[in-house]
């Protein structure tokens, strides 16, 4: 019987290599993040507040020098190469083997950058746990009691806010995140944040999306069609992002600490009218729901009336469930099992800031 001689010449193992290599690297990261998971206060220590405030530094530096979004051209032409390789491969100017190969490298490749240069802040420590709160039990005498404040608060600081007023606005956000950046469990300045227009703005507004942080780039993103109102609220929103913090409700949070303790009516008013629509969506089941609407001042009626109908008559139906059903599914992955209920989770968050804010009051007296 002959003996068959198998050999691997180095020229097949380096094309085997450079084969593998992003897989071996998306298994390395795949087992990292099961780790982080686990290990919320070592992922906290060694990369939220160790590793990645420097990627944030040295990859926004360069992204702001860039007028427009490099996180969406990004995406533009990562579709038109997945285009232009399927029409290669139909027409056998490349092989399908080659072709798939190329995009699954792709993709593990994504997958090892994504978690490197932000995603591994899904897995550090809640808020609570990040600034040391005391857990606040469910009351409904005081949520009701956080209520009525948020309607007063919100009528007291009722202001028009103008487009002119972007640039300042921006400032003061930044302002008040520097003097909150400790309440909050933040570095500052942690690079720096230049707001951008989304480049498909309409087609965003279709599905609901009035801002997003594209973590590739260090970006924060913001609708063309965002309202004057909304403008603090959800720039302060996507700032959060940028500074590690992952999940929707702690940025709804971060976004109204911020807007609330600034010292100007345009931020107050868009942090207390934007976190006020979450805690009438959590009080609509409440028999005694409409005393409280009746609190409410005429303008601020009218401008919740005229936000609910300016996002309604942009939304497309099928592409709002689509991009639900996908940020869902996105979220859950990233370790928010609640998925987009998250949003609204805001309410409980802040009723814990205002228990713990009383609670540091009174320890200093």
């Amino acid at each position: 019987m002959k003996k068959i001689n198998i050999s691997v010449s180095k020229n097949d193992i380096r094309k085997i290599i450079l084969s593998i290599w992003p897989f071996i690297l998306a298994l390395l990261v795949f087992i990292s993040v099961r780790y982080a998971v686990h290990n919320s206060r070592f992922v906290d220590l060694y990369y939220s507040t160790g590793i990645y405030p420097f990627i944030a530094e040295m990859i926004s530096r360069i992204s702001n020098l860039i007028p427009f979004s490099l996180w969406d051209l990004f995406w533009v032409l990562t579709i038109v190469l997945l285009i232009a390789g399927l029409i290669l491969a139909i027409f056998r100017k490349v092989r399908w083997k080659w072709y798939g190969l190329r995009v699954l490298q792709s993709a593990a490749l994504l997958y090892v950058f994504f978690y490197f240069v932000w995603g591994f802040n899904y897995f550090r420590p809640k808020i609570e746990t990040r600034v040391s709160w005391e857990k606040q039990k469910p009351d409904d005498a005081v949520f009701r009691s956080v209520l009525d404040s948020i309607i007063s608060h919100t009528n007291s600081s009722y202001v028009s806010v103008s487009t002119s007023d972007y640039p300042t606005i921006d400032r003061l956000v930044e302002d008040s995140y520097r003097k909150n950046s400790k309440e909050l469990g933040i570095n500052y300045p942690n690079g720096s944040r230049l707001p951008k227009t989304m480049m498909f703005s309409s087609f965003f507004a279709k599905s609901g999306v009035s801002g997003y942080f594209g973590p590739f780039f260090n970006e924060i993103h913001l609708n063309y069609y965002l309202l004057p109102m909304e403008y603090p609220f959800v720039l302060a929103h996507e700032k959060a992002h940028q500074f590690g913090i992952t999940t929707e409700a702690e940025a709804n949070l971060a976004a109204f600490v911020v807007c609330m303790t600034s010292d100007d009516h345009r931020l107050q008013y868009s942090g207390y009218v934007n976190l006020l629509v979450y805690f009438l969506s959590d009080a609509s089941q409440m028999k005694d729901i409409k005393d409280f609407i009746r609190k409410i001042d005429k303008p601020v009626i009218q401008d919740l009336r005229f936000q609910r109908s300016h996002w309604q008559g942009l939304r497309n139906n099928t592409l709002d469930k689509v991009q639900t059903a996908a940020n869902n599914a996105y979220l859950k992955t990233n370790n928010i099992e609640e998925g987009v209920k998250n949003y609204n989770q805001v309410v409980a968050l802040v009723i814990s800031y205002y228990h713990n804010s009383e609670r540091i009051d009174r320890n200093k007296r």
